[in-house]
Order: structure tokens, then sequence, then C-alpha cells
């Protein structure tokens, strides 16, 4: 909703303030289409020629991230943090019953408590690959701990590349906008021998490239890929979560000192207080008794 209201307020404030100054909407608007064309399409090649169609079917589908925000709530990470105890007492008291749950989790009744990290493939595959690795007797933590740094970084940056991708087209929209100026002044010069008022015309519909080439750089398209880029990271706090809690599994913590430093590391926005986690993995153990 925020991001609707912030889209609305930047036409409002930008061409209300241009007609309180007496501005004309006319030129701006005979101009619009052709310039849109010219700048809008160049923008649109030059996006499918720097991404493949898996890229762009993403950076398509997270567009809806800017105002949907993040996906992970609160009450995810209360959950995430109570999954991440069963599974690890479970590996403590019977390694082999863990096997059933991290090598066919949609089945198992664990994960299924917990549709929404379920429904997610790559914590899912997170947890999964992580316990797995854990349970293989690594003779170093250490191996297993940079295998997951690795992979994580590499989830990381797959997943920024539709911010990365947007900030280019809003990097390259202003020069965008002076190629369809140049081309207005060109059209403007082969019609010099016309009164001044139709050159101030024309002239005034080649500078509507440059000023819409600006506008939908710094206006549209580059808060989107700012926007875009902090959702993405704020939803890394959930996978950055479930590295916290299984490294310090692969120490041979307690469950209980496992689940508190991966609830520290959350973001204080994100991270459930102490009283109510410890009520949820309470239901849990009365469950188990």
């Amino acid at each position: 909703m925020i991001g609707i209201v912030g889209i609305v307020l930047i036409f409002v404030m930008v061409f209300g303030g241009y007609v309180l100054a007496g501005g004309k909407m006319g030129i701006i608007l005979k101009s619009l289409p052709f310039e849109m064309i010219m700048i809008g399409g160049a923008a649109l090649g030059a996006f499918l020629v720097a991404n493949d169609g898996h890229a762009v079917k993403k950076a398509l589908r997270d567009i809806a991230k800017v105002f949907r925000g993040a996906h992970w709530k609160p009450a995810d990470y209360r959950d995430l943090l109570c999954l991440l105890f069963e599974l690890i007492r479970l590996a403590r008291g019977n390694p082999v019953a863990l096997e059933e749950h991290i090598e066919k989790p949609k089945d198992s009744p664990i994960f299924s408590r917990y549709p929404r990290i379920l429904h997610d493939h790559e914590a899912v595959d997170l947890i999964c690959d992580t316990m797995r690795a854990a349970s293989m007797n690594y003779d170093d933590p250490h191996q297993v701990e940079e295998v997951l740094d690795k992979r994580m970084e590499t989830s990381k940056h797959h997943a920024l590349h539709s911010s990365h991708a947007l900030q280019s087209m809003a990097d390259a929209l202003p020069a965008l906008g002076i190629v369809a100026a140049v081309l207005g002044v060109i059209k403007t010069m082969g019609s010099i021998d016309q009164p001044p008022e139709v050159l101030g015309k024309m002239i005034g519909g080649a500078l509507v490239g440059t000023f819409l080439g600006v506008f939908l750089s710094y206006g549209i398209v580059g808060p989107f890929a700012t926007r875009l880029r902090t959702v993405t990271e704020e939803d890394d706090h959930f996978y950055q979560l479930i590295r916290e809690v299984l490294v310090a599994n692969l120490y041979s913590h307690p469950a209980n000192i496992c689940i508190e430093v991966g609830r520290q590391n959350t973001p204080h926005a994100l991270r459930p207080s102490f009283s109510d986690l410890e009520q949820a993995l309470r239901g849990l153990k009365a469950d188990a008794a």
C-alpha cells in the first residue's frame, strides 16, 4: 500500500508543481506517446538483450514484491525456530528416525505442521541438505559450515539479480532520454523555416524525451530496484537464521542454545520474544510427551 502511495505522490508533486508554475500539459501529452515508444521500447529491448528468459520472468514476478513486501513475517521466524528445534531434538535422540523427515519432507509430519515453510523449496532444501551433511560425520564442522556459506552466498546473488537488472535499466534511461531528445532536435532542425511558435513547441516536445528518461530513472525504475533489493535482503534473514541454528548444532550445543543463537541473530523487528518462543517450545515438548 505504501508503495502505491509513493507512486501517486511522485506524479502529483512533479506534474502538480509543473502545472502550478504555469506549465502546459498539452506539449507533454502530445509528445509523450512517441517519446515513450522510443525510450521505453529501447529500455525494454536492452533489458531483453542483457538477460535470459528465466531472468526476465523472475524479474517480472519479483516486481510484485515492491508492493507486497517481504515474504517472511515475524510469525514465520517463530515457526522456523520451532521446526529446527524439533529436528535437532530428533537428530540427537534418534538419528535414524530423522532420515525419513529430511529425505521426504513433504511426507514429514514435522514439516507439515509448518506449511508456509514447507512450500518454500529453498528453505526446506537448505535444512535437509545441511542436516544430511551433518550426519555424514565430517572430520571438521567447518567443512559443512563452509559449504553452507558458499551455497547461501550463491542463492543470495541469484535472488538479487532482478534488483541489479532493474538498476541497470534505471542507469540507462537518462541516456536513452537524451537519445530521444536529440532525435527531436534533428526533427526540429528539419523545420527551421517554421515560425518561432512552431519551433518552440517542437523544441519543447524534444525536451520531453530528456525529462521522461530522467523521471523514469530516478522516480520509478530506480526506486523499484532499491525497494526490491531491500525486500530481498530482508527475506535473506530467514535463511541466515537457518544457517545460525544449524551451525550451532554442528558444534553440538544443546538444542535450546542453538535456537537461542538463531533468535538473537534475527533482526529486532522480526525477532520473536523470548517468552513467546519459550511458550511455543513448551507446547512442542508437551505434545511429544
